[in-house]
């Protein structure tokens, strides 16, 4: 699948429009405002394994020890290869996504945005070509995970739709 190529969200008080505009776009097509940065949408390369690995040290800062970026990355390309995403803007990667799918379920892992760029739509613009090439692939339903006490990120999920599901979220580790 190509990516979207580079779309663009505005301030604020734009980000809504903007948004709408870019996702009736065709690939590749540039979407612009003079008060924006473009982001482009693109498969991670192993080239852009330090700024992924920054970029997570950063955005992750508590992450235990098995949810090392190097493992995941390795991993990821592993697997779904072709689900693993970034956003570069001014020639820095400053978003990913990582997106799982099984044949019945989507999942939604590690969107990052850098800290000092986030509220300028590149969450929602990386959340929206995840959301295309899972649907382009079948998937009915997405799911995602969220430590509880990040009120933020919930809201932020809300927002594009998600509604927490009254489900016990378990896990063990195999390694």
């Amino acid at each position: 699948m190509k990516p979207r190529g580079l779309l663009s969200f505005g301030p604020r008080e734009n980000r809504r429009a903007n948004y709408e505009l870019a996702a009736q776009s065709e690939r590749g097509t540039m979407m612009s405002h003079p008060d924006v940065k473009p982001l482009l949408i693109r498969l991670f390369v192993e080239d852009d394994t330090l700024e992924v690995t920054s970029l997570w040290t950063r955005v992750f800062p508590n992450d235990p020890p098995w949810n090392a970026p190097g493992e995941i990355i390795r991993h990821k390309r592993e697997v779904q290869p072709d689900l693993f995403l970034v956003g570069v803007s001014e020639s820095r990667i400053v978003a990913t996504v990582m997106v799982g799918y099984d044949g019945n379920r989507g999942w939604i892992y590690h969107l990052a945005v850098a800290p000092d760029l986030r509220r300028n739509g590149f969450g929602r613009a990386m959340m929206a070509e995840a959301e295309a090439r899972l649907g382009s692939l079948g998937c009915p339903k997405v799911n995602l995970q969220i430590r509880s006490s990040n009120v933020d990120v919930v809201r932020f999920y809300q927002s594009l739709g998600y509604a927490i599901e009254e489900r016990v979220s378990m896990g063990k580790r195999l390694d």
